[in-house]
């Protein structure tokens, strides 16, 4: 599978919505943790749910996070949260939403929040 990642930066890279099976892919390519940054049922029934991807990708053996945020504004909290689970969990870190272009602006919010 062919995993549709944009790297930030040697410890960031942001994808568009991911699917379960997308993990193990994610595991190969060398990440060691996602965050998801797409709230459930945003894009339909049909979007995979945080439940779904986050099985699949600790049976990938990746560390996984939930961080839904609005597409249209995040908030200085939810800044802070992606700062300190950027902090915390294992890198590379491949975080995710529709298109990929939230979390990429969440990740640089959360900049001005990490030492």
């Amino acid at each position: 599978m062919d995993l549709p990642a944009t790297r930030l930066n040697a410890e960031i890279a942001t994808a568009p919505q991911l699917r379960p099976e997308a993990m193990a892919a994610a595991a190969a390519a060398g990440f060691r943790s996602v965050i998801n940054n797409r709230p459930d049922f945003e894009g339909g029934a049909e979007q995979p749910t945080n439940a779904s991807i986050e099985a699949a990708a600790r049976a990938a053996g990746l560390e996984y996070a939930f961080l839904p945020v609005a597409g249209g504004f995040q908030t200085p909290e939810q800044a802070k949260a992606m700062a300190d689970l950027l902090e915390r969990l294992p890198k590379p870190v491949l975080a995710f939403c529709r298109s990929g272009a939230r979390s990429g602006k969440l990740y640089e919010l959360s900049r001005s929040f990490r030492g």
